[in-house]
């Protein structure tokens, strides 16, 4: 682990490790994000395309994908909002091997949510559910206030790794400070 990546845990250290009651919530359910983030908004519900591109993933992210460290993978970062207002920055990392035959269609998905896709399709499995703090220093908190304005002290996410259509894809969730707030 570099001193930009975060330490990742597994749920049960989770619980006592984040303070917030609301946050740890959000964090712990394994239903959509994108389905919760629709009923939470009353319906006004966006994905911003912020960037996709072939990218190096973080050390920690080509471990869990099972990929050499440098390899480039296809890195989309969004953010999902609530009546205009990011709630959570999402960076999603597709190896080029996970882009061929059925899979090969997610390098289009533009803004649309790729929740929707992974939850709807009976075949995608979970496999690693990971959670983290993180802070100024690392590289997840950087992108994901890349767009916000002041400065938090910490923020949390989660990340999975994902089997859709046979092949690895890991999800990356940042959950930003409005995600608290009340709609």
């Amino acid at each position: 682990m570099s001193a930009f990546d975060a330490r990742w845990m597994p749920l049960p250290q989770l619980r006592y490790a984040c303070a917030s009651r609301s946050l740890y919530d959000w964090l712990s359910d394994n239903s959509s994000l994108t389905q919760r983030l629709i009923e939470h908004c009353s319906g006004r519900f966006e994905v911003r395309l912020r960037e996709q591109r072939w990218k190096a993933p973080l050390l920690s992210e080509s471990r869990l994908l099972g990929i050499r460290a440098g390899e480039y993978a296809m890195v989309r970062e969004v953010e999902l909002l609530c009546n205009g207002i990011p709630h959570v920055y999402a960076r999603t990392l597709i190896p080029k091997s996970s882009l061929i035959g059925r899979a090969s269609h997610l390098q289009g998905l533009g803004s649309k949510p790729l929740g929707a896709l992974l939850f709807s399709d009976p075949t995608t499995r979970r496999s690693v559910i990971e959670y983290a703090r993180l802070v100024a220093n690392h590289r997840l908190y950087q992108w994901a206030m890349d767009s916000m304005r002041g400065m938090e002290s910490e923020l949390w996410g989660r990340r999975t790794l994902f089997c859709y259509a046979g092949k690895p894809l890991l999800v990356n969730e940042i959950f930003l400070p409005a995600i608290c707030e009340r709609q």
